[in-house]
């Protein structure tokens, strides 16, 4: 191929795409390679259906309070087809979103596996490129992960199945045994267990939700086994073998050893990154010893003119800080100097979409530790506020970790109803160096479940109305 573009992309998911289409807005040249959909694992196979499967599941459980006003609901015509349908469309029209995206921002797309063949090199393999190599002056790598496969638990998407293979799934199976209960096994939980699946949620920390604040995770387990849903904690998955056509998982609870018995597993222990067969070791891409790309500012490699953005690098793993980590690595490219150099990883968001949802960024109490600073949290539930009892949904609570002496938000989380909208009011705040004051002083339209963010800001120096 003789064109020479100013930056080719290995990955279209949401570090990818996004960098091509912020690389032309910016006058640059650009080129995705990309072996399948655009859009990635996060719209294909992750984040976009996995949430339409979500809102289908909280409008089913739903029906449980209409028929408290005494409507009668029928159920018996109920297709779990349909809702893996549905969830499948909502992907598709997406995916053909970001397509016409790419084509309108001139971004060429190129079907095939890329791989660094040299600096300034990619190598194309498959299709009607096969063999073809594109020159690029810069070269982003956006490969994203995969499912993290543990021994004796192999993905074979029948018996034990990835977040895409649950995905996939057409028919309910009656029990589930889902093995990690961090966000992905907790948004399935939810989902499998309003369907009417009997779920087992299997982790081993000391609480589900383990990178989450353990105040927060424990609303979240206390609703999850009001629902129903079986919650096993400091418990290791050994094995698993078939009986008489159903799984016995083999379990290790602080030395007690039993065994669970379901129809289907899945595996959620975690994801682990794209690196391989993409030709780092061609040119020399450092990787740190957990097989991650070493990354500095702008997300440079220690090879000139090569960027590694997402799941592939020690950031993160989220969808939103790749796109944004794209949109700083194709600035640097285009001659600009975006501030921050990298993502700052207290102000990323994390978001659960389960019932009750959970949101979050910054300083946990049980997990970080802050030197020299006098630091309080404040906690106000979702019942103390208007909003939260007349809607029924009174499960929930806002925390605010901050300096008393200046003000400072350190960190928030939020767990309740619309909890993954609630945290960017604090999110904002904290990226703007407001304090905590400055919330708690601007007034709060009534009612509305934002009074809780106002009221736990008000609580760091003890004045909180409502409470």
């Amino acid at each position: 191929m003789d064109k020479i573009y100013d930056v080719a992309i290995i990955g279209a998911g949401p570090g990818g795409y996004v960098a091509a289409i912020r690389a032309s807005q910016l006058g640059l040249s650009a080129c995705v390679v990309e072996k399948d959909t655009p859009g990635g694992i996060c719209l294909n196979w992750g984040c976009i259906p996995s949430k339409s499967l979500i809102h289908q599941a909280s409008e089913f459980a739903a029906l449980a309070d209409m028929e408290k006003l005494g409507i009668r609901v029928d159920r018996s015509g109920f297709q779990y087809g349909r809702v893996q349908a549905k969830s499948r469309d909502a992907a598709k029209t997406l995916a053909r979103g970001v397509a016409g995206l790419l084509k309108k921002n001139k971004v060429d797309v190129l079907s095939a596996v890329g791989s660094i063949a040299a600096v300034g090199k990619v190598a194309l393999k498959g299709g009607a490129l096969d063999g073809k190599i594109v020159h690029a002056k810069n070269i982003i790598l956006a490969t994203g992960s995969r499912p993290l496969e543990l021994s004796g638990f192999v993905i074979d998407e029948t018996m034990v199945l990835s977040s895409t293979g649950i995905l996939a799934m057409v028919e309910l199976p009656k029990e589930l045994v889902i093995l990690g209960a961090g966000a992905i096994g907790c948004e399935f939980a939810h989902v499998m267990n309003a369907f009417g699946v009997k779920v087992t949620l299997v982790e081993m920390a000391g609480h589900i939700l383990p990178s989450e604040d353990f105040e927060v995770a424990q609303v979240v387990d206390a609703a999850f086994r009001k629902a129903g849903i079986d919650i096993l904690v400091g418990t290791k998955a050994v094995s698993w073998k078939t009986r008489n056509g159903r799984s016995a998982v083999s379990i290790d609870k602080g030395g007690q050893k039993s065994e669970l018995c379901c129809d289907k597993m899945l595996a959620a222990f975690g994801r682990v990154p794209n690196t391989q067969g993409i030709g780092l070791e061609m040119v020399g891409v450092r990787l740190n010893g957990r097989g991650y790309i070493e990354t500095g500012d702008y997300g440079q490699t220690n090879i000139p003119g090569i960027f590694a953005i997402g799941d592939i690098t020690t950031s993160p793993a989220l969808a939103h800080v790749a796109s944004r980590e794209g949109e700083i690595a194709v600035e640097f490219i285009a001659g600009r100097t975006p501030r921050p150099s990298k993502v700052p990883p207290d102000l990323v968001p994390s978001a659960v979409y389960c019932e009750p949802q959970v949101a979050g960024f910054g300083l946990r109490e049980d997990g970080d530790k802050v030197n020299n600073r006098n630091v309080k949290k404040s906690v106000f539930p979702y019942r103390g506020a208007g909003k939260s009892v007349a809607t029924g949904k009174t499960e929930g609570l806002v925390k605010i970790l901050a300096d008393v002496d200046t003000g400072e938000i350190l960190g928030a989380h939020v767990v309740g109803l619309n909890a993954t909208e609630l945290i960017h009011e604090l999110l904002l705040a904290k990226s703007s160096e407001m304090v905590v004051e400055d919330i708690a002083a601007m007034i709060h339209a009534h009612p509305t479940l934002s009074e809780a963010v106002m009221e736990a800001a008000r609580g760091i120096n003890d004045s909180p109305i409502h409470l």
